[in-house]
C-alpha cells in the first residue's frame, strides 16, 4: 500500500512497511482495519466483473490470474472466496489472534478460506512480490497456487514466473505500486507473449501514472478509467499525508473536494484489453460496481 511516488530514484516507505512483510498477516490487517482500509472492497467486486466478463468474450472455463504487488493476496482472496473485505477484517479482531503463533494462524486460516472458494471455478491464481513471507503466508492459506518474490523493478521475470505469465488471462492489483513501477508492468506484459491479458488496476488517485497508461496502450491495451466513482482507499496519517496526497491527485488532474478533503486516500479503477476484446461495461452479466 504505497501513497506517496516521491523521487523516481529514491527508495519509496510508508507507515506500514514494517507489518507488511511478516510470517501472518494478523498485524497487517488489522492496522488497515484501524486506518479504514476500503479498497480491496470495491477493487474485489471489479475483479469479479471483469474475470466473468473476460472468461466470456474467450470462451474460457479456467482462467489464470496474477495479483501483482499482492502482499498477503487480498485481491486474490477476495476474488477467489465467497468473503467480503469486512469477513477479513473483523475475523482479525478476535482475541484468539493475540497470541496465537503464526503457524497456527496459517492452519486456522488454511481452515476457513477453504469451504469459502466459490463454487464451479476452476481458475488458476498466482501471486507476485517482494515480500517473501506474505507470499509464502498466502500460499500456505490456499489463497494462491504460486507464489513468486522477484523484483520485477529491477529484473526480468525467472523461469517459472515466466511460464506462469505465458498463461495469464488477467493481472489485477489492489492498491498497490503498479501504477508506479512501469518497468515491472511492462516486464510482466512482455511475459505475457501472444497471450495478452487484460489488466484491471486499483491506483490512488495521484499515483495513477501516465507513463503506467501508455505501457500498456503499447502493449496493444485499450485503457479506460472504469465508471465506478472514486472511493477510500485508507484514512490519512495525519495533515502532511493529506497535503501531499491533495497535491499528488491535484496534479493528475483530480478535483479532490469531497475525496481527499474528507481525510482519506481515494483510489478508482482502470482497465486495459485488447480493442477487439472491449465491450460495453453495461453490458456484463456482473456489474463491477460494489455496494456501498
Amino acid at each position: 500500500m504505497i501513497e506517496n511516488q516521491g523521487e523516481r530514484e529514491q527508495k519509496i516507505v510508508t507507515i506500514f512497511d514494517d507489518i507488511y512483510n511478516l510470517p501472518d498477516c494478523r498485524a497487517y490487517y488489522r492496522a488497515m482495519d484501524h486506518a479504514g482500509f476500503r479498497t480491496a472492497h470495491y477493487a474485489a467486486a471489479a475483479f469479479r466483473a471483469v474475470l466473468a466478463e473476460l472468461k466470456r468474450v474467450r470462451g474460457l472455463s479456467s482462467a489464470g490470474i496474477v495479483d501483482f504487488a499482492c502482499g498477503y493476496g487480498i485481491g486474490g482472496a477476495l476474488t477467489r472466496h465467497d468473503l467480503s473485505l469486512d469477513d477479513v477484517l473483523l475475523r482479525y479482531r478476535d482475541s484468539w489472534f493475540d497470541a496465537a503463533s503464526p503457524e497456527a494462524v496459517i492452519a486456522a486460516d488454511r481452515d476457513w478460506f477453504r469451504p469459502q472458494r466459490r463454487a464451479g471455478q476452476d481458475d488458476r491464481y498466482y501471486g507476485i512480490d517482494i515480500a517473501d513471507q506474505a507470499l509464502t503466508y498466502a500460499r500456505g492459506v490456499g489463497i494462491f497456487d504460486e507464489v513468486f518474490a522477484e523484483n520485477l523493478q529491477a529484473d526480468d521475470p525467472g523461469h517459472a514466473l515466466q511460464q506462469v505469465l505465458a498463461m495469464t488471462d488477467l493481472v489485477i492489483e489492489c492498491g498497490s505500486v503498479a501504477h508506479m513501477l512501469p518497468a515491472a508492468l511492462d516486464r510482466v506484459l512482455r511475459g505475457a507473449g501472444g497471450r495478452t491479458p487484460w489488466v484491471i488496476t486499483a491506483p490512488i488517485r495521484g499515483n495513477d501514472s501516465a507513463e503506467a497508461i501508455e505501457i500498456m496502450a503499447d502493449h496493444g491495451l485499450t485503457v479506460e478509467a472504469l465508471e465506478v466513482p472514486p472511493f477510500r482507499h485508507r484514512r490519512f496519517a495525519d495533515a502532511d499525508e493529506q497535503a501531499r496526497a491533495i497535491a499528488n491527485a491535484r496534479a493528475r488532474g483530480h478535483d479532490t473536494d469531497g475525496y481527499e478533503s474528507t481525510g482519506y486516500f481515494h483510489a478508482q479503477l482502470f482497465l486495459a484489453r485488447p480493442a477487439s476484446e472491449v465491450t460495453p461495461v453495461a453490458n456484463w452479466p456482473v456489474s463491477p460496481v460494489a455496494a456501498a
